[in-house]
């Protein structure tokens, strides 16, 4: 009796959970998004979200905005309600809390990314870059600091290279395409597309960083308080893309529509999201949940950079966790 009354009691929330989903008033939702990462594997989730519909179930509309002026400038946004959710940086967003503002991260987009250090034909190996120009983001980028650790890793320092600082991974590849940079950190599938070209990959980040956490979804805290319900349901729309791409059933789906995103050929992408799967390297998040011990990392990385002087800030101080909570995602 007591099965029967559990089973019964649990059809009868998933229906009033339907009810309520079904009929949830719609919410429009002003989404920063970076200019340099639209065509990339990172914006893939938000693809995959509105193609399946998964926002549109939770009775989410995403105006998706890009931001442009560089990856700072979506802080700034989200500071100046442009926008009402936007992607950023951990780094940015660190920064910015720092300097006052109240936004808080309340999903993860990316956990640790897989960068690839990417060199002229010519460039066969890490000692080959000494004296070249390797082209960086800015210092408190995750991305300058991984690169840098990969090449002292393997015996390039400071001193050895010179620095030119280009945000984004579009900026670098053409940057190395032009000849203007030696060798440049780049994201997929920029780095397989300039490896079938003959560039040259030395070696990837993840050698050096195994983990942290880089870009979030944030908002401002005092807006999303107003806004709890809507939060809920955008995280819920989002864990739900993640969940589709980790699921190996819908790889030949989740390459088709990367091919739509990217412009990439199917080589490219697959390999791509092999990478990523083939095993499971922790760059996806399962279902949007934030690794505030990975983020811990970042505050570290920055302090070891001078970007951060002690004593250092707790992560929780820059993650607000009740939305993903509500919706039962960490």
């Amino acid at each position: 009796m007591r099965a029967i009354f559990l089973a019964a009691l649990a059809s009868a929330a998933f229906l009033l959970f339907t009810f309520w989903n079904v009929n949830a008033q719609p919410v429009t939702l002003r989404y920063g998004q970076i200019p340099s990462t639209i065509k990339t594997i990172s914006a893939l989730s938000f693809y995959i979200g509105q193609r399946k519909g998964f926002f549109a179930q939770e009775g989410i509309n995403l105006e998706m905005m890009p931001i442009e002026g560089g990856a700072a400038n979506m802080v700034v946004a989200l500071n100046k309600s442009v926008v009402d959710i936007t992607r950023t940086a951990t780094p940015y967003l660190i920064q910015d809390v720092l300097k006052g503002s109240d936004n808080v991260a309340i999903a993860s987009e990316t956990l640790t990314p897989i960068y690839s250090l990417i060199a002229k034909p010519e460039i066969k190996t890490f000692a080959d870059l000494k004296g070249k120009v390797v082209g960086l983001s800015l210092a408190v980028d995750t991305i300058s600091i991984s690169t840098r650790k990969l090449m002292a890793k393997n015996g390039i320092k400071e001193r050895d290279f010179k620095v030119k600082e280009l945000v984004g991974t579009p900026a670098r590849a053409d940057c190395l395409r032009k000849g203007d940079c030696d060798a440049v950190p780049l994201g997929q599938p920029e780095d397989f597309v300039l490896m079938t070209q003959g560039y040259q990959r030395l070696g990837v980040s993840t050698d050096a960083v195994p983990n942290f956490l880089f870009t979030v979804s944030a908002v401002r805290k005092s807006w999303g308080e107003k806004n709890q319900d809507a939060l809920v349901r955008y995280v819920r729309g989002l864990a739900s893309a993640y969940r589709f791409m980790h699921n190996p059933s819908n790889r030949d789906e989740v390459v088709r529509m990367a091919i739509e995103t990217t412009a990439s050929s199917e080589k490219i992408d697959r390999q791509t999201l092999a990478l990523y799967f083939d095993p499971d390297r922790g760059v996806v998040p399962k279902q949007a949940e934030l690794d505030v011990k990975g983020l811990g990392q970042v505050i570290q990385f920055m302090a070891e950079a001078g970007e951060l002087k002690p004593p250092l800030p707790p992560a929780e101080r820059f993650v607000d966790l009740q939305y993903l909570k509500a919706a039962g995602l960490q």
